[in-house]
């Protein structure tokens, strides 16, 4: 007896027993009471049957239901799981213009770009660099798409004489917006084109812009948000970090390179912080760190107490004394320099009393010999000339960052910083040698000076000067150093 399924479950128990007694039994004639007797017993009997049957079935269905049901409550618990993480974090894909890790250009071009303020005069011999604001117009002229800008200070369109180059950025970016070229800008306050400052510029690089894309879109998010989110975007991870660097040419040099941010709460995962990035700087060199900044002063301040801060302070200690790197500080003079750095830098300096091997020296770089305290500014109501560079170098990386080494700058603040490793660094293509060139001319040039402090610090008896000879000369033939600490 052949039963279809959908036509049982279509009808009630009765009409569908009957119908299935109906196509089962053959054609026979008019029975005897006998016969009918026998059918309606079959009948009865067949009929329990049905029941039971459309009873188990039932049953089985309401179970079916209810486990129906939980299913779907597990499904859509699971989906509101999955909306919510992937409200946080994003699937990988390709980043802005279909750019990712494999089809990225990483035989790249770089230079140094310096700004040097009108007045510094240095030997003719010493190294000179594409400058700032040329290697912006250069980058703005290649520029097809969009231009990605975050900077500290920015403000190009100042009234005084000295701002004409900002003034010709602006009118620059203005062209670019009337030719649809999009541009966003991450800025805090104003910057002034007065400052001697160092920088690089990559050409064809798309790998590491991939990487600053990423960090570009990490601050951007931020505007939007009244305080830093616990999960970050998986778009917004570190391609390359510390552990996982990015192989590159650059200028035909084998290389290395990363790039680094600040604070630690704006380092999602694979990106390496400040502070990390610093400290594989050191611990790899072998002969020499050459660090120059504006300032130098291992403290963390708050609005209600300082305390030591001896993250960098305490890895410089650790080269010198327990691996012998011979250590050079070129740091700023201005009339805000905090005294306690005078302080430090002369503990510094003590730690290398009679251990073989320690080597530390320390020069202030002053762009206003003839005034210190910059009185002569204030009278004109213009900007004072300070040396605001930010880097690094030894003899096998260089790092290029926008802290100077104060505490609260890394601990507070937002930045990035730039590593690269060569092999190689004796090549003239090389970056690292040509940031040494830059390091050593202004050591060596007449606004670096040896700080002697007096009894009373202030801005007329800070600097006591040493007879000195053609510093350049004396430097060429017997390589040590006339002017230290």
């Amino acid at each position: 007896m052949e039963i279809r399924q959908h036509e049982w479950l279509s009808t009630s128990p009765h009409e569908g027993f009957e119908q299935m007694r109906i196509k089962s039994r053959p054609k026979e004639p008019s029975p005897s009471l006998t016969r009918v007797g026998a059918n309606f017993y079959s009948s009865v009997r067949q009929q329990d049957y049905s029941a039971s049957v459309w009873l188990w079935r039932k049953d089985k269905l309401e179970h079916s239901q209810q486990k129906c049901i939980v299913v779907f409550a597990l499904v859509c618990c699971f989906a509101i799981l999955v909306a919510l993480i992937f409200s946080a974090v994003d699937i990988m894909g390709e980043d802005e213009d279909g750019l990712s890790e494999k089809n990225c250009q990483n035989k790249c071009r770089i230079a140094l770009v310096e700004n040097i303020p009108e007045g510094l005069n240095y030997s003719e011999s010493a190294p000179f660099h594409l400058s700032l604001f040329q290697g912006w117009m250069n980058l703005l002229n290649m520029a097809q798409k969009s231009v990605d800008i975050v900077s500290s200070h920015w403000d190009l369109n100042q009234s005084h004489p000295s701002a004409c180059q900002g003034q010709r950025l602006f009118e620059k970016l203005l062209q670019l917006t009337s030719q649809n070229i999009e541009i966003k800008l991450v800025s805090d306050v104003m910057a002034d084109s007065k400052m001697k400052e160092l920088g690089v510029i990559f050409y064809n690089c798309s790998c590491l812009v991939l990487d600053l894309q990423r960090i570009f879109a990490l601050y951007s998010s931020l505007k939007f948000k009244s305080r830093v989110p616990q999960t970050w975007s998986k778009r917004l991870y570190g391609v390359y970090d510390n552990e996982r660097k990015l192989q590159l040419q650059l200028n035909e040099t084998k290389s290395q390179a990363f790039v680094s941010n600040s604070p630690k709460l704006f380092c999602p995962k694979n990106r390496s912080f400040d502070i990390d990035a610093i400290y594989s700087v050191i611990d790899d060199a072998k002969q020499y760190v050459y660090i120059a900044v504006m300032d130098y002063l291992p403290i963390s301040s708050t609005s209600t107490k300082r305390t030591y801060w001896p993250d960098l302070d305490g890895k410089i200690r650790e080269a010198l004394v327990l691996r012998s790197v011979k250590v050079r500080l070129l740091i700023s003079f201005r009339k805000e320099t905090d005294p306690l750095t005078f302080n430090f830098i002369s503990s510094l300096k003590a730690i290398c009393t009679e251990i073989a091997n320690c080597s530390l020296k320390v020069k202030f770089f002053d762009l206003e010999r003839e005034n210190a305290c910059a009185a002569k500014e204030q009278k004109n109501h213009t900007f004072p000339k300070l040396n605001r560079n930010k880097y690094m170098v030894t003899d096998g990386a260089a790092y290029i960052g926008n802290f100077d080494w104060v505490g609260n700058d890394f601990t507070q603040n937002a930045g990035t910083g730039l590593v690269i490793n060569q092999a190689d660094v004796n090549n003239n293509t090389s970056i690292i040698k040509q940031l040494k060139d830059v390091f050593e001319r202004d050591w060596y040039s007449p606004y670096a000076r040896s700080l002697q402090p007096t009894k009373q610090l202030n801005c007329s008896s800070l600097f006591q000067f040493k007879p000195s000879k053609n510093k350049t000369a004396t430097h060429n033939a017997s390589g040590k150093d006339p002017m230290s600490v």
